[in-house]
């Protein structure tokens, strides 16, 4: 009988196990990158108050090519919103205005964006910030979303880029996925 055996069987080495275990988790984490949930470091503070700069994100990856008016989504900018970016300034995170359509205007006598006519409630806005200071009147081509950014005074958005390629419209396949929850830093953790 063999040194290895034991009742007939062989003995896996443990640096062996513990490679096909690692192999296994890398795989598996891949897998759940890509289908469940990824993580996004916000760069900026176009997002504030909801996202400040260096919060970690995690995104819904089943919502992956889709967005609802109100989502907060992460899509894939290039050649839209970063003509010539590096992957860095590729991914970008906006909430969705407007979809597929949609007539979306700034603004009315009242100062509010609407939406098909009806004024947008936008209570995550920054205390004293206007909805928008740039005007627009258009309506979202099919399958495409309008995106704006919550500290409006600071955030490149569809307004700035409505005479660029796309004019400032994003494809809904661009969505990488909606931001689900904020994981670090802990102090500010928690489901949007």
């Amino acid at each position: 009988m063999s040194r290895d055996s034991v009742d007939g069987r062989r003995r896996h080495h443990p640096v062996v196990a513990a490679a096909v275990c690692v192999v296994l988790l890398l795989v598996a984490a891949l897998l759940v990158r890509h289908f469940v949930t990824q993580p996004f470091r916000v760069p900026s503070a176009s997002m504030a108050p909801t996202l400040i700069p260096g919060d970690v994100l995690l995104t819904d990856r089943s919502h992956r090519g889709a967005a609802e008016r109100g989502d907060i989504v992460v899509f894939d900018g290039l050649g839209y919103f970063a003509p010539a970016a590096s992957d860095g300034d590729r991914y970008w995170v906006k909430r969705v205005i407007a979809i597929d359509g949609d007539r979306v205007q700034c603004c009315d006598p009242s100062g509010a964006i609407t939406v098909d006519g009806v004024p947008l409630d936008e209570p995550y806005l920054p205390a004293g910030t206007a909805p928008s200071e740039i005007e627009f009147d258009l309506q979202v081509p099919a399958d495409h979303m309008f995106l704006l950014g919550d500290n409006r005074a600071d955030s490149t958005d569809s307004r700035h880029l409505l005479g660029a390629p796309g004019g400032g419209m994003v494809p809904l396949d661009r969505v990488v996925g909606e931001a689900d929850r904020i994981v670090w830093p802990l102090t500010r953790g928690g489901a949007l």
